[in-house]
């Protein structure tokens, strides 16, 4: 028989058989220099995404490290080692009450219809109680789920059952700004237990699409205490009012000489975004222009280490990923009922303002901060204008910085470096070469490899089919290799997580 040419295999059968083989579908061509050994190639690199629409092996590679990184840290029994960088996560350092990242000042005295905290300086140790017998201890942590408010009645299928009484604006106001009101509740929970407290949390959307927050808490925190802690958490929003638009049919214009927007009929300069917030601080009376505030409903759970429930909730928190917000239920539940649902929320996102950046404020009468001449309302780029995101723009995983003292990185090279040990310990020789290898220096202390971007216009890059079929060839190489390592090498075996893939984490 003739042997198959790749010119012959159909493109959609060799992209379907690389996301079966867990290859990446959107490779970037990336050259290879190697300076000690003065060398060149041409290079695939993962594309990384964390979304399975674009490229569902590197989305779910993703979601992997995402769930050992979880499993990590969440009983540690001794203080994480940092360098300072530690998980890259949402440490919150906003003043009290000030619901913007500027340096103005605002009242620190309490809302009157929120219940008063506890207050504890704040121990530098992030290690929960033990508790037990000297014969027999436990160190149990929690799963928390936190949930917003009610915004109208809703359907088994999360829509509403009176769309027209739904108030839309304040459920994307909520979305919009929940990252800030997830900042304050660790904050508030610090102060209050009196240790800093760590998590790994992660933004789904519940089937109505408002956000909600599942969070591993390293530790044990009594119950009635963080309820207490979360009905007296609140994010305000001292922004400019924007209840109702002032340009909707003509919009302010850009004038090249003064460098601003216009008013379309006078011809006045519209007052700048700093300008705004002066007139709100100088006014007494001012409220903010938006409180969000979590619901009654809160779900605490306590949580063994090495349990199958562990395992469970790690499993539940990492399970939407890789889905978008709007994506998180099957297409077959996508209804007409549901779509339009969607629309109506969207159809708010894309008109409120998602920072003092937005083109948006173009709308209210006020220029955005950083203003320039192309802002057109209702084409923000800003992410919590999308339709896939309704609202929520900020980051899905939310990771405190001291939850294992590493970052993404680091995990990553600890997954490849066990795979790359029990390859040489079976002989195997494993290169040093990957995304990841920048800090590999030659005895002079330069750098030894060299990542420079493939223009898409030069003639030696390759085929994108050819692309695929060689990383294909290389995948199974590194399966069949490592099939054959683990019989040999069966201890070093225990280090790798159940859950991982080492073909993947080597790749």
């Amino acid at each position: 028989m003739t042997p198959t040419k790749a010119a012959d295999i159909p493109l959609e059968v060799i992209r379907s058989t690389a996301e079966t083989e867990g290859v990446c579908v959107k490779p970037v061509i990336t050259r290879l220099h190697d300076t000690q050994e003065n060398t060149s190639r041409l290079v695939p690199i993962p594309c990384g995404s964390t979304r399975e629409t674009r490229c569902p092996s590197c989305a779910d590679k993703n979601r992997r490290l995402r769930m050992q990184q979880c499993r990590e840290g969440w009983h540690l029994d001794v203080e994480p080692v940092t360098d300072g960088q530690g998980d890259g996560g949402e440490e919150d350092d906003l003043d009290e009450e000030s619901g913007d990242t500027s340096r103005r000042v605002r009242s620190t005295r309490r809302r009157q219809d929120a219940p008063d905290l506890p207050r504890h300086e704040v121990a530098s140790h992030t290690i929960g109680p033990t508790f037990g017998t000297e014969d027999r201890q436990y160190r149990p942590s929690m799963f928390g789920t936190f949930t917003l408010g009610s915004y109208g009645r809703v359907r088994e299928d999360g829509t509403p059952v009176d769309p027209e009484a739904y108030d839309y604006r304040r459920a994307a106001l909520d979305a919009m700004h929940f990252p800030k009101l997830v900042d304050r509740l660790w904050q508030n929970l610090r102060r209050a237990i009196g240790w800093k407290v760590q998590y790994f949390a992660v933004v789904e959307p519940q089937r109505r699409l408002a956000p909600h927050l599942h969070a591993a808490i390293r530790g044990a925190i009594p119950r009635q205490l963080l309820k207490q802690v979360v009905a007296g958490t609140y994010h305000q929003v001292w922004w400019p009012t924007f209840d109702q638009p002032v340009y909707v049919d003509e919009l302010p214009t850009w004038d090249p000489d003064i460098g601003g927007y216009i008013d379309p009929h006078t011809g006045e300069l519209l007052p700048t975004w700093e300008q705004a917030l002066d007139r709100l601080d100088a006014d007494p009376d001012a409220e903010p222009a938006h409180v969000v505030r979590f619901g009654e409903q809160t779900d605490l759970q306590g949580i063994l280490a090495g349990t199958d429930q562990a395992d469970r909730r790690i499993g539940y928190l990492c399970k939407y990923l890789t889905k978008s917000i709007t994506d998180t239920y099957d297409a077959e539940e996508m209804t007409a009922r549901r779509a339009a649902h969607v629309d109506r929320l969207w159809e708010q996102t894309r008109w409120l303002p998602c920072s003092p950046t937005c083109a948006n404020w173009l709308r209210y009468g006020i220029q955005p901060k950083n203003a320039r001449p192309e802002l057109q309302p209702g084409l923000c780029r800003g992410k919590a204008h999308r339709r896939e995101t309704v609202g929520c723009g900020g980051r899905r995983v939310l990771v405190s910085r001291q939850w294992t003292g590493k970052t993404l990185t680091d995990h990553r090279a600890d997954r490849a470096a066990v795979v790359r040990a029990v390859l040489e310990e079976a002989g195997i020789h494993a290169p040093d070469i990957d995304r990841y290898s920048t800090k590999i220096t030659t005895d002079d202390g330069r750098p030894r490899y060299v990542w420079t971007p493939v223009h898409a216009d030069e003639d030696e890059l390759p085929e994108y089919r050819h692309v695929l079929l060689a990383a294909l060839r290389e995948r199974q190489r590194w399966r069949t290799q490592y099939e054959q390592a683990k019989e040999r090498a069966g201890p070093m075996l225990a280090e790798l997580s159940a859950t991982d893939d080492p073909a993947t984490a080597a790749a």
